[in-house]
């Protein structure tokens, strides 16, 4: 919502502690926005790893999990790419965000191939949903400086043969995902 000129100089001209009674009021309201100050405020840059390794370590129960179908394994990565997005969110994290997208699918690919080898209309949903990540990968690296991709090469090209050789390989046709990376 934005704010008029006179509802703005008025909210400027308040005392200071009523502004600061205001902006606490406010700032509990918002989840989003308590965390981000609190990372910026209190925790500062240095947590940023710590967060990451969190991720991580759900990635990591990813691969031990056992799912009957496409179909969990879908709402498993659908709960971890929330849990990515709001890392970026908070600690505007590019870098972090790539890292974690490239293992998640990697990770998904590589311990459930079972569940992903032939289309089905089980295995439909999911198969456009990973697709549609890689391509979100790709857009992000592109948007990266070039001396960043040697740190995702390997990674990146090992996805892109899983996603063009399991039952995705249609929706990475379709989305004209490359072969190879660069």
């Amino acid at each position: 919502m934005a704010l008029n000129d006179p509802l703005k100089k008025a909210i400027l001209n308040l005392p200071t502690r009523e502004k600061d009674k205001l902006l606490l009021r406010l700032i509990t309201k918002d989840r989003v926005l308590a965390d981000k100050l609190h990372f910026e405020l209190i925790e500062g840059s240095a947590t940023v790893e710590e967060r990451k390794s969190v991720i991580f370590e759900h990635i990591a129960l990813l691969g031990k999990t056992n799912h009957s179908s496409a179909g969990w394994l879908m709402m498993d990565l659908r709960t971890l790419s929330g849990e990515i997005t709001y890392h970026v969110k908070i600690t505007k994290d590019k870098y972090g965000e790539i890292e974690l997208l490239l293992r998640m699918l990697t990770t998904a690919f590589a311990t459930h191939s079972e569940q992903l080898s032939n289309y089905n209309s089980r295995t439909d949903k999911c198969a456009l949903y990973m697709a549609k990540k890689v391509k979100l990968v790709l857009a992000r690296l592109a948007k990266l400086d070039e001396e960043y991709y040697v740190d995702f090469e390997n990674e990146v090209n090992v996805l892109l043969q899983y996603i063009h050789s399991h039952c995705t390989r249609m929706y990475a046709a379709q989305l004209a995902l490359p072969r190879q990376w660069p």
